[in-house]
């Protein structure tokens, strides 16, 4: 069987709509949405919203330790008549064009730049949802766990008109037990290795699962596969027998990634 992976679509309806070409199933391990976009600070939601200038602000805050970033984007929706409801419409133009490319037997898992209560509204006959459950592709126990991590000490501030996929980790860890053994584990974050969650553009570790990581060594899958960190100090490694991979940033690749058995 020929499975294409991919994760951190951000948008790439184009790349997404050819990802599953030659494939038997595709699988979308989230981040759909162009919510944030640091390289053209222009273009996502953000962009659409508040102006390069101001994405290309909070980018530069964001990478700095001063801290100032949160204040900073509250300001901004502080500043947006109708938050709420332009975001809102935004993120469903966006889930009606992105689903829609996704004509392949697709399984998804969302990340955290999703809004997991529109998928089913948007996913078509093509496509399942799972997230904590698994399925079984031609002899292969496959599970998903979607979203990412609150940072340590931080939780969801009340009113936001967007609010990401973040679970606490007792939640995910949770998840990530409940599937029991697999043969391949797709998530959105990685496992807590360093080498797996350092962005080495952006400077900065990501937080990755130590939940992921008990599961690798307790039941030691065939594969784990994750995205998130779009530029990892390493793209791959084994962790005790299994053959961990960062499937890449698909928004600026357009290239998925491929499993084959």
């Amino acid at each position: 069987m020929r499975v294409h992976v991919v994760s951190d679509v951000h948008g790439n309806v184009e790349g997404l709509a050819k990802a599953g070409e030659g494939a038997d199933a595709l699988v979308v391990l989230g981040d759909l949405l162009d919510f944030v976009d640091y390289l053209e600070p222009g273009n996502g939601i953000f962009g659409a919203l508040f102006g390069a200038e101001q994405v290309a602000r909070f980018g530069e805050l964001r990478r700095s330790p001063s801290g100032e970033a949160g204040a900073y984007i509250r300001s901004l929706w502080a500043g947006l008549d109708d938050a709420e409801a332009k975001v809102d419409a935004a993120v469903r133009e966006q889930y009606a064009r992105l689903f829609a490319a996704m004509t392949v037997p697709t399984f998804a898992t969302p990340g955290n730049v999703d809004n997991p209560e529109l998928w089913s509204e948007f996913a078509g006959p093509n496509v399942t949802v799972l997230d904590g459950q698994a399925v079984e592709l031609d002899g292969m126990r496959v599970g998903f766990v979607g979203g990412a991590l609150y940072p340590p000490g931080v939780r969801p501030r009340p009113g936001s008109p967007w609010r990401p996929y973040l679970r606490s980790t007792a939640e995910f860890d949770a998840a990530i037990e409940g599937l029991g053994p697999v043969d391949i584990l797709c998530t959105h974050i990685p496992p807590s290795v360093p080498e797996l969650c350092y962005d080495v553009v952006a400077r900065r570790g990501e937080l990755g699962s130590d939940g992921i990581l008990r599961a690798l060594r307790e039941h030691r899958p065939r594969w784990s596969v994750f995205g998130h960190v779009h530029q990892p100090l390493a793209r791959r490694m084994r962790v005790d027998g299994t053959e961990c991979v960062n499937v890449g940033h698909f928004q600026q690749t357009g290239v998925p990634y491929v499993l084959q058995w």
